[in-house]
């Protein structure tokens, strides 16, 4: 089903986003990496605050390449969600809502996902040209020393994802593995 959603994304909007849903987004997230989600749990270890506001918000996997002239933004294409596992527990527990990446995630993030009733988004690799002209802003944040790693802020509209794992824990690649087998 065909859905369109407006950030922040709460509990109340997570618990009507089932696994497989096709969602449109429109408003701010926030991008990060690797090298940022490390940071920020380095800055919790130390008992600083984050550098952005992490409730109810959304994180993009991404990466983006250098914008063209007139543009707000490169390419912006996900990245491989698991390299975000050992941080995205702690990001969830402190009220992050949803998350945009690809492929899978481990037990303990969908524990996590669950548990605050989050949502897992995928975003189509291969297409982040395509994906660029749904941002209509962008803004380094924060880190900006980490270059293409550093956090943004990002204005969306219609930004087009999938439901991967839902907030009861439903996981796509789990369900479509099995009915492309019963067939």
């Amino acid at each position: 089903m065909d859905k369109h959603i407006t950030t922040p994304i709460t509990a109340e909007v997570t618990k009507d986003l089932k696994s497989g849903d096709y969602v449109y987004i429109t408003g701010t997230i926030y991008v990060a990496r690797d090298a940022a989600h490390k940071r920020m749990i380095e800055a919790l270890d130390r008992g600083e605050g984050l550098p952005i506001d992490i409730k109810d918000a959304t994180i993009y996997y991404m990466g983006p390449s250098p914008a063209r002239e007139g543009r707000p933004i490169g390419s912006a294409g996900p990245t491989t969600a698991s390299r975000m596992d050992k941080y995205a527990p702690t990001l969830l527990n402190l009220g992050e809502k949803a998350m945009i990446g690809k492929g899978k995630r481990t037990k303990e993030v969908i524990d996590a996902i669950i548990r605050n009733q989050a949502v897992y988004f995928a975003a189509i690799g291969g297409a982040g040209a395509l994906l660029s002209k749904c941002i209509t802003s962008s803004e380094i944040v924060c880190y900006e020393d980490l270059g293409a790693e550093a956090i943004r802020k990002i204005e969306v509209k219609d930004f087009p994802v999938i439901v991967v794992v839902d907030s009861e824990g439903n996981n796509l690649y789990e369900t479509a593995i099995r009915e492309f087998c019963e067939e």
